[in-house]
């Protein structure tokens, strides 16, 4: 049976965008369930733990710079928690999909991965065209709706029903996402 990799997307985030106060609202509910499936990923020898981050159009930033920013912001509240381990791949992104302009699928075929559980933000967006992108490459794909934030509940929830039908995504709790 192929690995899991929790892709952690885009939690790297100073919330000084537009609409980032609705975002922040949500990824504070998140946080702490988030942070809890990260600690076991990186505890489990067949969970890759990734992560993959908007550079914010800065093609000379490094993981330190985007976390010091993101600490630096708003929010850092949102960010501490959930601060990628040094030793965790970490690959920035360009647009909305951790797929596009990235090594992710390299990455996973060479670690053997064949199930995604997604996480992070912003559910309507990356979240959902990453999912879509994971599909098209064949890969399982779990999301763990306590480890997902959006900026419009209506909009998330049509996301995560999307996922679900058109993708074949489990929709699970963030406790249960890592079970073979």
């Amino acid at each position: 049976m192929g690995k899991i990799a929790l892709v952690v997307v885009d939690m790297l985030n100073p919330y000084d965008h537009q609409d980032a106060e609705p975002l922040a609202e949500n990824v504070a509910g998140i946080v702490e369930p988030l942070a809890d499936l990260m600690r076991r990923a990186h505890e489990h020898d067949d969970v890759e733990l990734v992560y993959v981050n908007d550079n914010y159009g800065d093609f000379s930033v490094t993981r330190d710079d985007l976390a010091g920013r993101a600490l630096s912001g708003r929010r850092p509240d949102l960010v501490e928690p959930v601060l990628p381990p040094k030793e965790a791949p970490f690959l920035q992104k360009v647009r909305h999909s951790a797929f596009y302009g990235t090594s992710l699928e390299y990455l996973l075929h060479r670690e053997e991965v064949e199930t995604l559980v997604l996480a992070g933000q912003v559910t309507e967006q990356c979240v959902l065209y990453s999912a879509l992108d994971a599909y098209v490459r064949h890969f399982s794909i779990r999301i763990p709706r306590d480890c997902v934030a959006g900026i419009h509940a209506g909009l998330a929830d049509a996301a995560l029903r999307m996922m679900e039908r058109n993708m074949g995504a489990k929709i699970v709790a963030g406790e249960r996402c890592l079970e073979v």
